[in-house]
């Protein structure tokens, strides 16, 4: 997590920080989630979907703008999983 952002002394914070999905047994479950959710991503995040790398990047100049972006973000990831498991189970 890297911070900066303008304070009343004049120095400028942000905020940022990324969540990473490495595992390589989920990481097709995590893309087709994290795509199926990019139409709601706001302008204070971006996701990163690559063969290499699958990851969602946070920045705001608040902490708790960015602490309720990242839970939000959570939770719909963790409703993503259960719909694919659902799914998975049906088959």
């Amino acid at each position: 997590m890297e911070l900066s952002r303008k304070n009343a002394r004049g120095i400028f914070m942000k905020i940022t920080g990324t969540i990473g999905f490495p595992d390589p047994e989920s990481k097709q479950s995590v893309a087709r989630i994290l795509k199926a959710l990019s139409p709601d991503n706001l302008r204070s995040m971006e996701s990163e979907i690559s063969d290499e790398r699958i990851a969602v990047r946070f920045h705001s100049e608040k902490i708790g703008s960015l602490l309720a972006t990242v839970d939000d973000f959570l939770m719909n990831v963790k409703i993503g999983e259960g719909v694919e498991q659902t799914l998975e189970k049906e088959k």
